[in-house]
């Protein structure tokens, strides 16, 4: 065979490989299989033909177009599939990929790429951990300068990613060895030119390489959502659990100021607030149906009656029907309304009320808390100190969770006069059922990276 004919080989040899490697690296479950830490027999038998099988008909391809050889990629795909998989997976996987080869003819290439499976496996055994697998490089000059910086203090004669090389290029010459002796019972491509048969020995450690550093790319992008997917939850349950102190040192206040004089009012309170506490311990979900966050307000609004008066303190719903069945977040409402009451309606000698709205308008869910109290400039309302002795963490703890949740989605507005009253206007996206606050929650974690 020509020279340059070899070259283009070796050439497009790298091309396939990359694109196999990246073709793949797209399917959600090759992903599962590929970067699974153990694996069944039956994991271990989708992982062989999810890579095996294509590999195969490249096999294959060159016994029907016999000008095109760099589509045989059994060699690497063997050592691949033991490395990743293991000693199981590495033979399967080699026996899968000599069979084509097996039957035209060229018999020794089946147990040769058994051999290949079965010792990449054992490579695999003897990997100090996971990512020296995936973080191998063709490049064997850096991997020998790393040896030396690491191993100079104190000396070691093994390290993985350069006898991991030096096999790669053993089974190779071994290879090649078989071919000579037995020209037709296995194939490899060789030339009698020094620096091209370096090339192609370069070439199959190249192809290991570059598949295991496409992949392990893919790796690291589902770890950094893994992350970020934990991130989103850790800060989810600090803006949640930043709320629920807030709102019980306030109740406790209520409660504390009527010991005294009305007993048994105060323990009609402390019952509601153990009822209301005992709904935010049991439940722990993201999203809750409208209705729940109505139901939970009445509870917390009995309290607040009791401690204004009910000639004081007046809650008027205006409910959409058809609304109460949206998925919401979860302690939305309440601190709207404790903002009505503390900011706009405690300092109000006749008292006031509060109107509660919902409705559903193009595909979006509109709540809206309006009271009647003594007004304030929307930039004061967020920052107006609260009962904890710090900033108004309540409409600014709304305002968080939104754009976390709903990213521009979502819309929170403040419309106050002084002397007249506060409209807080929530716009959201429509979701129904738990499945739709699952897919939102899961867009919002995969769009954070």
């Amino acid at each position: 065979m020509p020279q340059s004919l070899i070259l283009v080989n070796l050439l497009i040899k790298l091309g396939v490989a990359a694109s196999a490697a990246s073709i793949l690296g797209r399917s959600v479950e090759f992903k599962s299989l590929l970067f699974r830490e153990e694996r069944n027999w039956k994991q271990q038998i989708y992982l062989v033909l999810w890579l095996g099988i294509p590999m195969a008909l490249g096999v294959w391809v060159r016994f029907v177009q016999t000008s095109f050889l760099a589509g045989d990629l059994s060699f690497e795909t063997a050592i691949l599939l033991g490395v990743i998989g293991g000693r199981f997976t590495g033979v399967l996987g080699g026996a899968l990929l000599g069979f084509p080869a097996l039957l035209h003819g060229e018999w020794a290439t089946l147990p040769f790429m058994v051999l290949c499976g079965l010792l990449a496996g054992q490579m695999r055994r003897l990997a100090p951990g996971r990512d020296d697998i995936w973080s191998f490089s063709p490049f064997i000059d850096l991997s020998i300068y790393r040896w030396l910086r690491r191993n100079l203090p104190t000396p070691q004669l093994f390290e993985w990613q350069t006898i991991f090389f030096v096999t790669i290029v053993a089974l190779r010459f071994l290879h090649a060895q078989i071919h000579r002796l037995l020209p037709r019972a296995t194939f490899s491509l060789e030339s009698p030119t020094w620096w091209v048969e370096l090339l192609i020995y370069a070439t199959s450690v190249m192809v290991i390489g570059t598949e295991l550093k496409i992949w392990n790319s893919v790796r690291i992008q589902i770890k950094l959502e893994e992350q970020e997917r934990l991130l989103l939850n850790a800060r989810m349950e600090a803006l949640k659990n930043q709320i629920n102190p807030h709102f019980l040192f306030n109740t406790l206040n209520s409660v504390s100021s009527l010991v005294r004089f009305d007993p048994d009012t105060a323990r009609e309170m402390i019952i509601k607030l153990a009822n209301i506490l005992r709904r935010l311990l049991s439940s722990s979900d993201a999203f809750v149906p409208l209705r729940e966050e109505v139901e939970f307000i009445d509870n917390y609004l009995d309290i607040e009656v009791v401690r204004f008066g009910r000639d004081k303190l007046r809650v008027l719903k205006e409910l959409d029907a058809a609304s109460l069945d949206v998925m919401v977040p979860s302690m939305l409402l309440q601190p709207l309304v404790e903002n009505s009451i503390k900011h706009g309606l405690a300092s109000k000698i006749e008292g006031g009320s509060i109107r509660l709205r919902s409705r559903l308008s193009d595909s979006q869910l509109i709540i809206e808390v309006e009271d009647d109290g003594v007004g304030m400039a929307a930039a004061n309302l967020l920052e107006k100190p609260t009962g904890l002795g710090g900033t108004g963490i309540g409409l600014a703890n709304v305002a968080e969770r939104l754009k976390v949740l709903y990213g521009e989605s979502a819309r929170l507005t403040i419309d106050s006069r002084e002397g007249k009253g506060t409209l807080i206007r929530l716009r959201v996206p429509v979701l129904h059922g738990e499945e739709g606050a699952a897919a939102l929650y899961e867009e919002r974690s995969s769009t954070r990276r």
